[in-house]
């Protein structure tokens, strides 16, 4: 869908659909399922076996996290609060939840050690004793037990030099069996599972064409990255055997998959970017990205004959401050943002041979730079199938506070 034939196909598809609901606010999320559906079948390809957790992170779309789970391949969701993990469970999205990083929300875990139920279908993430205590802080009784996992830092070791994500202080076995066992010694809590999450492999682009040198140093940083990881988890995964009996190895990304499954200590990978594939997950050796996710703006003005701007469009991604956090006029091909005004907060100027086309009123598509974060914007999501939109589902901010 990268060529220009597909995305001016893409564009034909989009304004046919919503031009049958002219009073749509902006800006207009939609979801191609016909995309969504390919790359789900896709992603399901590259993990050869082994079941796919969704991150809901990268959907917050419960009608989204429902579609996928119904496939063949998929099983159960990586949430990345507390409180969203309750909210799926009540809504009966799933009752296999794991939550990928630690939670000191008292509120929320006041809810889930109230309710057997729910403490039953929901794993909470920890890295340290003092998590523990902060559960514990929150009960009178210890008669509902907790489900726990170990977050384990999966980053690169060269020499003093550490690379990957900064997200937990557990890294050998040593580290990870002292936790272990001050779980299993402690009266209300059951270690289930372990997670490895290779940010530095899963989530970095190493086929760029215009940075062919630093891919060729991405990729060889990942090819050691998974070697010295390999080693590591079988360790780990060894030193935990007579402490737990585990459910899940968790680990891994829309971006790693191949190389996260081929490790057999791993017995479940990640994903959910890999459904959408935001302008971040563009260019990697491991899959051909189809984008499933777009927002329309509208052509609020023409400044000269030769520019269109669009009103609104700073849906700026998370993470480190640079252009590819920006969003991408997709549709029709050729826009491009200025380099004075980039995309505001209140209107977007865009360049290029098409912005001549462009008359009042008209939409142009973007891509988010991350997937997920459109949603955060938007109170409904429109999908798409074929030529028309097919229904209206609520994102999680559509869904209100309990998210």
């Amino acid at each position: 869908m990268t060529d220009l034939v597909g995305r001016n196909r893409l564009w034909a598809r989009l304004d046919q659909a919503v031009a049958a609901h002219p009073d749509l606010p902006t800006p207009i999320a939609v979801v191609d399922l016909d995309a969504f559906d390919a790359n789900a079948d896709d992603l399901v390809r590259r993990a050869g076996g082994k079941p796919i957790r969704v991150a809901s992170k990268s959907l917050r779309v419960p009608a989204l996290l429902e579609r996928a789970l119904a496939g063949p391949g998929f099983a159960g969701v990586l949430a990345y609060t507390l409180r969203e993990a309750l909210a799926l469970h009540d809504l009966g999205v799933t009752d296999d939840v794991v939550v990928a990083y630690p939670s000191v929300d008292r509120g929320a875990l006041a809810a889930l050690v109230a309710s057997p139920a729910a403490a039953g279908a929901i794993t909470l993430m920890l890295d340290d004793v003092a998590h523990l205590d902060v559960i514990d802080s929150v009960r009178s009784s210890k008669a509902v037990q907790v489900r726990v996992a170990l977050d384990i830092d999966a980053g690169l070791r060269l020499g003093t030099q550490h690379v990957g994500p900064k997200r937990s202080p557990l890294h050998d076995a040593t580290d990870v069996t002292t936790l272990a066992r001050a779980v299993a010694e402690r009266d209300g809590f059951r270690l289930v599972g372990v997670m490895t999450y290779e940010g530095q492999v899963a989530g970095v682009p190493d086929d760029v064409p215009t940075q062919r040198a630093r891919s060729l140093v991405v990729r060889r940083l990942k090819q050691a990255s998974v070697a010295q990881l390999g080693v590591r988890r079988r360790a780990i995964a060894e030193a935990l055997r007579p402490i737990a009996d585990l459910e899940f190895f968790n680990a891994g990304g829309s971006g790693s998959v191949e190389t996260t499954v081929a490790d057999p200590a791993v017995t479940e990978v990640a994903a959910g970017s890999g459904l959408l594939v935001p302008g971040l997950f563009d260019h990697y050796q491991s899959f051909t990205p189809r984008p499933a996710a777009f927002f329309g703006l509208r052509v609020s003005r023409k400044p000269t004959p030769d520019l269109a701007t669009v009103h609104g469009g700073g849906l700026i991604a998370s993470g480190p401050v640079g252009d590819d956090r920006a969003p991408i006029p997709w549709a029709p091909p050729g826009l491009h943002l200025t380099s004075l005004e980039g995309a505001g907060e209140v209107q977007t100027p865009l360049t290029g041979h098409p912005a001549a086309l462009l008359g009042i009123g008209d939409l142009v598509w973007f891509r988010h730079a991350k997937s997920g974060e459109l949603f955060e914007h938007v109170n409904r999501v429109h999908l798409l199938a074929g030529e028309e939109i097919v229904e209206d589902v609520a994102s999680y901010r559509g869904l209100g506070h309990a998210f």
